[in-house]
């Protein structure tokens, strides 16, 4: 996940999303969104 940038982490997460894919994988993306201060930008596009 580390390589991905962050326009294709935060792609990859609405996708994981919309597929329903498992929670444990949607963690995952959840996490590095964190790790980079992407996921509260999510919260308030959102």
């Amino acid at each position: 996940m580390r390589n991905l940038s962050d326009e294709l982490l935060i792609e990859s997460y609405f996708k994981a999303r919309e597929l329903n894919l498992s929670p444990e994988f949607i963690g995952l993306i959840e996490s590095e969104m964190h790790r980079r201060s992407l996921y509260n930008k999510i919260k308030k596009s959102s």
